[in-house]
């Protein structure tokens, strides 16, 4: 009984943390000046509030079938998501159509059309 509600406890603090890492991220897509710098608030601050969602619902549902598939997806997010990241900034850079900030230092730096 104690473990139980331990357990809730612990993941309804996961679940409202991850809320508020997702809320954060949105607000910084909206406020953030560049693609470089709203790619990089979606990916880190997004991929932050899914893996704490996640483990919130794993402390909740406490079954072990809808643990290990949570578990593969964080792995699955974990793995990908930087490699995406990535990609998406290299086109970012060398694209000047999406980019809104071209005289960021470090667009300058990577840019291939000088």
């Amino acid at each position: 009984m104690m473990l139980n509600i331990l357990l809730n406890s612990l993941g309804i603090l996961f679940l409202l943390f991850g809320g508020f890492s997702l809320a954060i991220s949105a607000v910084g897509i909206h406020i953030l000046p560049n693609t470089l710098s709203k790619q990089h608030a979606a990916t880190k601050a997004g991929t932050l509030s899914i893996i704490l969602v996640s483990l919130g619902a794993i402390f909740i549902i406490w079954d072990w079938g809808w643990t290990i598939r949570l578990l593969i997806i964080n792995l699955f997010l974990i793995l990908t998501l930087p490699i995406a990241s990535h990609m998406l900034a290299r086109a970012a850079i060398k694209d000047p159509s999406l980019l809104t900030d071209e005289n960021h230092p470090e667009v300058k730096k990577y840019r291939t059309d000088k």
